[in-house]
């Protein structure tokens, strides 16, 4: 069933990993698709054709979530070529690891600059261009839960602002029917987090299920929150992990 029928998707960071089968699951459920990535060209458009071999329209934009002015035109510039706006996935986001008393402050500021500031500056700009009764997603980590080991404080620390500006943002766009709300996946095998590298078996050892989750597990979860059936759900944060939060 295409619950999506005829709906006008945003994502950002969608060229790999979550993004990327958040862009495709939603052009499954019959979305059209917009997605910005940084510089991976070849990829964004690799999704591209995957969302135009499902029969709906994509378009790939360059903008670094770094760039404010860089993100507010990419929105501007989705809406315009999808011919509006109803579900926007704030995706883009960067990894670190590190001790707090190792962590330069220039890292601070690259992580902050783009997992908070950037991922509000792209909430900014979709929610005057939401359709009323649309969807805003964005996608945070289990680590906002529960953080089972050190040197994740700075991440922890930009994901777990999302869930206060997801909060924020359901209470100012309740009005016109928009929801907003945190998906927070666990470990996932992506190419940033692969599920046979170097710290898998730390991830696994605080799963109650052995194994890594898939982008499209994840993907499923967006979905869900972009359609019909969620429509009464908002403020929230659906936790997608593995039991990593049990």
């Amino acid at each position: 069933m295409k619950v999506l029928e005829g709906k006008l998707a945003l994502v950002t960071g969608g060229s790999r990993g979550i993004g990327a089968a958040t862009a495709v699951a939603l052009a499954e459920a019959g979305a059209d698709v917009a997605l910005t990535y940084q510089s991976a060209d070849d990829a964004a458009a690799a999704v591209v054709k995957q969302i135009e071999a499902l029969g709906q329209r994509g378009f790939a934009l360059r903008a670094d979530a770094a760039d404010s002015a860089a993100v507010d035109d990419a929105v501007a510039r989705a809406a315009g070529e999808l011919g509006g706006l109803d579900i926007f996935v704030n995706n883009a986001g960067v990894g670190t690891s590190g001790m707090i008393t190792d962590v330069e402050l220039a890292e601070v500021d690259r992580v902050i600059t783009v997992n908070v500031r950037g991922a509000y500056v792209a909430a900014r700009a979709a929610a005057s261009r939401l359709a009323d009764g649309g969807r805003m997603i964005h996608v945070g980590s289990c680590i906002a839960n529960r953080n089972a080991g050190p040197g994740m404080t700075l991440y922890a620390l930009s994901k777990s602002a999302l869930v206060g500006m997801s909060k924020g943002l359901a209470r100012d766009l309740g009005p016109r029917g928009i929801t907003s709300n945190v998906v927070q996946p666990g470990p996932t095998d992506t190419a940033m987090n692969p599920a046979d590298g170097p710290y898998a078996a730390p991830q696994l050892s605080h799963l109650a299920l052995d194994r890594f989750g898939t982008p499209q597990e994840v993907a499923a979860a967006v979905v869900y929150l972009a359609g019909p059936t969620a429509s009464y759900v908002t403020g929230t944060e659906l936790t997608i992990d593995g039991g990593h939060s049990a």
